[in-house]
């Protein structure tokens, strides 16, 4: 039995200045770099995971090519493979990261379920193969991606927790809602300093 960290997606198109710039991004970036440094034997696995998108095509219809995107299943170009915008925010102590996941390359993808390791390998697969039982979730964006992965744990049967201080929504009415879905859903939502 293992307990393991899911940082999502705190990447340089998702932060402040980016090509989806969440508010708040940056802070969670550092944030997240600084609840690991104080808290090293917390996680037995931290799990990191990026947009990694075709930069040639329209990734299975997520980025808006013949209209405005509607930026709920439409998005304007962002975290293509290879360019600054998918690399982590450099805020991110990546030392202090286990498992790098790459996900969306070519298809849409909003949770970390979604990807693949380095190695090829699935989360699903990873998580069994290192006992993983509770997973803790942190990163971007609350109202999206922190909530596909969020529910996805919850799927495979994880006991779940999001730390509500160390993630970053587009909007406040949707970051809430989403909150409330998980807690619903049987997620704990917390403090990342509550035992």
């Amino acid at each position: 039995m293992s307990r393991a960290l899911f940082v999502i997606d705190v990447q340089n198109d998702f932060t402040e200045g980016g090509a989806l710039g969440v508010d708040g991004g940056a802070a969670v970036a550092a944030q997240v770099t600084g609840y690991l440094r104080a808290n090293p034997g917390r996680y037995d696995h931290v799990f990191a995971s990026r947009d990694w998108h075709d930069p040639d095509n329209d990734n299975g219809g997520h980025f808006a090519t013949d209209a405005a995107p509607d930026f709920v299943v439409t998005w304007p170009r962002h975290c293509m493979a290879g360019t600054p915008g998918a690399e982590y925010h450099p805020a991110i102590d990546t030392s202090l990261i286990d498992v790098h996941v790459k996900k969306g390359q070519g298809v849409p993808a909003y949770s970390i379920f979604e990807g693949t390791t380095e190695d090829g390998r699935s989360v699903p697969q990873v998580l069994d193969d290192l006992a993983v039982t509770e997973v803790d979730v942190v990163g971007i964006a609350t109202d999206y991606c922190v909530r596909a992965s969020a529910l996805d744990a919850l799927h495979a049967g994880r006991t779940v927790r999001v730390l509500r201080d160390l993630i970053a929504g587009v909007a406040p009415t949707s970051s809430d809602a989403a909150l409330e879905e998980l807690a619903a859903a049987g997620a704990t939502v917390s403090d990342s300093n509550a035992a």
